[in-house]
């Protein structure tokens, strides 16, 4: 089994800044993606970044250029640097890990709040 634990959300205001992370433990495999997603509430989860076990990485429009994701392999750790935070940001963000063949796995969420 593999498990998942984001940590990192919180209240922030316009323009400033958050860092998400999420632990993986288990049998996460050498060849996997990591992604992390957001949803509010009464609408579907949406993907924020996507980063693979190889370092490919790509962001949803509406984040290109404020976040970056990045992950550490021996950590087993994925982070996501959240930048220039605005009030379309506000969301519980999830942690997903996909591995080839292999039932995907979803964190609990992180509220992230941005007040104006």
């Amino acid at each position: 089994q593999v498990q998942l634990v984001e940590s990192g959300g919180g209240l922030v205001q316009v323009g400033g800044s958050l860092r998400l992370s999420c632990v993986a433990s288990g049998s996460i495999g050498s060849i996997n993606t990591m992604s992390w997603y957001r949803q509010t509430p009464g609408n579907q989860r949406e993907v924020v970044a996507t980063i693979t076990s190889g370092g490919s990485y790509n962001y949803a429009d509406s984040v290109q250029g404020r976040f970056g994701i990045s992950r550490d392999n021996a950590k087993n750790t994925m982070y996501l640097q959240m930048n220039s935070l605005n009030p379309e940001d506000p969301a519980v963000y999830y942690c997903r890990l996909s591995r080839p063949m292999r039932n995907d796995f979803w964190g609990q969420g992180t509220q992230v709040t941005v007040s104006s």
